[in-house]
C-alpha cells in the first residue's frame, strides 16, 4: 500500500538548519509530484513547498522562500526539505504529501521545534 514516512525533525535553535526526508513506497514515485505541508498548534495545515515528478519545477510558500529548498531523488524514492535559518514561527509538524489515483496521501509527520 502507499506509505510516506517522514524523518529528520527535532529541536533546533533560531538560525539553525534541519533536513527533512520522506521515504515513499507503494506507488510509482517518479510519476507523481510531491509536497511538504506543516501544521502549527492551533493553526490550519499549510502548503510549504512542492516539486514536480521529475524535479524540474519547485514552488514555495512566501514565508519560506529563500530559506527552504525542496528536492527529490527518484532512484531512492525520497523527497527532502532543506530548512535553513529556521525561526520560531517555523515550529510545526511537517508532513509529506502526494495524490495518487485521486486519493490524498499523508505521512505521519515529523515535529520541528525552533527554540532557544
Amino acid at each position: 500500500q502507499v506509505q510516506l514516512v517522514e524523518s529528520g525533525g527535532g529541536l533546533v535553535q533560531p538560525g539553525g538548519s534541519l533536513r527533512l526526508s520522506c521515504a515513499a513506497s507503494g506507488f510509482t514515485f517518479s510519476t507523481y509530484g510531491m509536497n511538504w505541508y506543516r501544521q502549527a498548534p492551533g493553526k490550519e495545515r499549510e502548503l510549504v513547498a512542492s516539486i514536480t515528478s521529475a524535479g524540474s519545477m519547485t514552488s514555495y510558500a512566501d514565508s519560506v522562500k529563500g530559506r527552504f529548498t525542496i528536492s527529490r531523488d527518484n532512484r531512492k524514492r525520497a523527497v527532502y526539505l532543506q530548512m535553513n535559518n529556521l525561526q520560531p514561527e517555523d515550529t510545526a509538524v511537517y508532513y509529506c504529501n502526494t495524490q495518487t489515483l485521486g486519493i490524498t496521501r499523508w505521512g505521519q509527520g515529523t515535529q520541528v521545534t525552533v527554540s532557544s
